[in-house]
């Protein structure tokens, strides 16, 4: 019996073995041997019984996109953390008896053969549908080209169904035109929204789990626009990657690493659609979507590796480190280079095809040629559909921006002159991020190091997690960009810190160079008549 390793959707190993206690088993109402094999593989000896049965506990105390969790209120299970399967039998049919409080519902992309009994085509299905079982659950239901979407909420806010379900069903509309149709019969969305600052979602084959919060501003705009981002977002997963795969993952193998290089397109690409479908749907506006997309960029310029591993080497090495910090300036963010090179590739895309064709029209040919035919795609077979929808060779972009770390900025604004924009850099606001290169923050401790800048005079100097207390003798209170804003920084200055619980002093000397600048996308107020009428083609609005 094997228990996977990893989930879908988070390409790194979580190891759910160690969640488990008391791992027992029997036959005929005697205990039989079972034996662990590897860290998550047991060997149950059968003794040609026709009826084995397995017992374990499994602490379910994990609140987010991927966890389980237990308590009085609910029974919330992700079924790929602590189901097992049996070697060799994974394609058969799976029954789920959920001994559970009468009243209590159950909001799952599974159907109920009976009440509180769930059916699974095999195991795939069935770790890869999560449920919600509970007695408070809200939900609300909107149809599209005769498809039910269920938005399935546990947790304490009030919801606004009327505004909810006119963006969903707007955004669901205009991914639907994308690829022409749906894969699955019908699709729920799993809302735990949480009383603290949350923000989390997973994806799976007809629903997703999104963890939110804080509740009461759940309609706020502020987290509001997040809730519709990252909903929409997993909705576009449903195509690209629940069934649009890598063969390097058709089919997932739960017990180790699948390795794969093409996350740009996995979570690169999504991450682009997700809000860029809400803009779109005219759910945002052009300055909204604008400050979504700013939002990516400033994350993208503050990370200096972008500058040493190329994206499709980060995606290979998501299964060494890829969802913590790591060392400084090692790996680029599949999510944020991907959107951009995303971005890039679309409206190159376009201008290359004088607007016939577009990354939807690579997107729908991924879907019929791969997604729908349940083949895997290659690394070749991704960049030779790229040239075939261009009508000409992409060679420089996967060779300096997929597969090299050449500076994206150049040809990402010569694309935005496409549609009327233009990417805009300027000097970061903050004297010490400007002319020192590191960047800063406040925790309890004081004010401590928490980014450097290579080649900066920081990189000379200063550590990580180095706490500043001074700055030329004055002692640091919230208060460094005004006092650097009040010195003469032609000329050295001093910080006085703490390393190692060991006070020390350096002097910077600002080299001419500057550091995290800030980049934004902008409209051109110059734009030709054609380059807007490319905006709206784009944006499907006007400019």
């Amino acid at each position: 019996m094997q228990l996977p390793a990893w989930r879908p959707g988070r390409y790194e190993l979580q190891n759910f073995a160690q969640k488990l206690r008391g791992v027992t088993a029997s036959a005929n109402g005697e205990s039989i041997d079972i034996a662990k094999e590897t860290k998550d593989r047991w060997l149950v000896q059968a003794a040609g019984a026709e009826t084995v049965e397995v017992n374990y506990s499994f602490y379910a105390r994990q609140m987010d996109g991927g966890g389980s969790w237990l308590d009085e209120q609910q029974l919330y299970l992700n079924g790929i953390n602590c189901f097992m399967a049996v070697e060799g039998r994974e394609l058969e049919a799976c029954e789920l008896k959920l001994a559970i409080r009468e009243d209590w519902q159950i909001a799952c992309g599974l159907s109920e053969k009976t009440k509180h009994t769930l059916v699974a085509a095999n195991f795939d299905e069935l770790v890869d549908s999560p449920f919600i079982a509970s007695a408070t659950l809200k939900k609300a239901t909107y149809e599209v080209d005769g498809i039910p979407f269920h938005i399935w909420i546990q947790g304490d806010c009030k919801p606004g169904w009327q505004q909810i379900t006119q963006d969903f069903e707007a955004f669901t509309k205009e991914q639907l035109e994308v690829f022409g149709n749906f894969p699955v019969a019908d699709y729920h969305y799993l809302n735990q929204i949480l009383s603290y600052r949350y923000y989390h979602g997973v994806e799976h084959s007809n629903s997703t789990v999104i963890t939110l919060g804080p509740g009461e501003l759940l309609m706020q705009p502020s987290l509001y626009k997040e809730f519709l981002g990252v909903s929409s977002h997993e909705l576009f997963h449903t195509w690209n990657i629940k069934k649009i795969r890598p063969k390097e993952m058709l089919p997932y193998n739960f017990a180790h690493e699948n390795y794969f290089r093409t996350g740009y397109v996995a979570e690169g690409i999504t991450t682009y659609y997700g809000d860029y479908m809400l803009a779109r749907a005219g759910v945002f506006t052009a300055e909204q979507y604008f400050e979504e997309l700013n939002t990516t960029l400033q994350r993208y310029f503050a990370d200096y590796s972008r500058h040493n591993l190329s994206v499709a080497d980060s995606s290979f090495d998501l299964w060494l480190d890829g969802y913590k910090p790591g060392i400084p300036d090692r790996k680029a963010s599949i999510y944020v280079k991907g959107a951009l090179t995303a971005l890039l590739l679309d409206l190159q895309l376009r201008k290359a095809t004088d607007n016939n064709a577009s990354l939807d029209t690579l997107m729908r040919q991924l879907w019929e040629n791969f997604g729908k035919r349940n083949i895997g795609y290659t690394e070749q077979d991704y960049e030779q559909l790229v040239e075939s929808v261009a009508g000409q060779s992409f060679k420089t972009y996967f060779e300096n921006y997929i597969n090299g770390t050449a500076p994206i900025e150049e040809p990402l604004d010569r694309a935005l002159g496409y549609v009327g924009c233009n990417l805009k850099a300027t000097e970061s606001p903050l004297l010490y991020e400007q002319l020192y290169g590191f960047k800063t923050v406040a925790d309890n401790q004081g004010l401590k190091i928490s980014a450097i800048a290579p080649g900066s005079p920081a990189s000379q100097a200063l550590s990580i997690d180095d706490e500043l207390v001074a700055l030329n003798g004055r002692k640091l209170e919230q208060n460094l960009q005004p006092l650097l804003s009040e010195t003469d920084t032609s000329e050295s200055i001093t910080l006085t810190l703490f390393r190692d619980k060991q006070l020390r002093e350096v002097r910077l000397q600002h080299n001419g160079q500057s550091f995290y600048q800030k980049y934004t996308i902008e409209k051109r107020p110059e734009a030709s008549e054609e380059e807007k009428q490319n905006f709206k083609l784009w944006l499907k609005q006007g400019f």
